[in-house]
């Protein structure tokens, strides 16, 4: 069944400021989503937007921002790894935000399936086959096919919410 969203939909009655900040009252981990472009040129960006799919097969989705400039790469490549980042990687989840810098200076990594880039010391990584995208809105969303993962039992995730970082609090 498809639904016609101009018959479906209300028009906005927000503005753009104010949709971001209802989105940032949902806390999130925080992700890097890394690639290596077909020039072997390494690429990675800091994501919210991660989720699961499917167990069977396993599958994850993130998106990204049409506009970006690393968008031939995660829209070409067959492969690409989700980093899950732990507490103290505060510093490496705005390193890979911040534009016009080698973000991979001083990084430590390992090559993953397909050759993508595995960030040491994350709390848990996804290497995926660029299985599908779709084009919504702005933005792209891939899904991916997990052919291998990894995760350290008792690491605390980094946390983003209302536009600030934290670690994770028992209550």
């Amino acid at each position: 069944m498809t639904i016609d969203p101009a018959e479906s939909a209300c028009p906005a009655a927000f503005d753009p400021q104010q949709f971001r900040a209802a989105l940032g009252m949902f806390a999130t981990g925080v992700t890097i989503v890394t690639a290596r472009a077909q020039d072997g040129t390494l690429v990675g960006l800091t994501a919210n937007s991660f989720n699961s799919v499917s167990l069977s097969p396993p599958l994850v989705l993130w998106s990204l921002a049409q506009r970006a400039g690393s968008m031939p790469v995660f829209s070409r490549g067959s492969h690409y790894a989700i980093n899950i980042l732990a507490a103290d990687q505060k510093d490496l989840a705005q390193r890979f935000a911040t534009r016009d810098i080698d973000r991979f200076a001083g990084v430590r990594w390992r090559e993953g399936c397909g050759g993508a880039p595995v960030l040491e010391g994350c709390a848990a990584v996804f290497e995926c086959a660029n299985r599908s995208q779709y084009e919504e809105g702005d933005h792209v969303i891939f899904v991916g096919e997990v052919e291998a993962c990894s995760r350290v039992p008792d690491a605390q995730p980094l946390i983003f919410h209302g536009g600030r970082y934290y670690t994770e609090l028992p209550i």
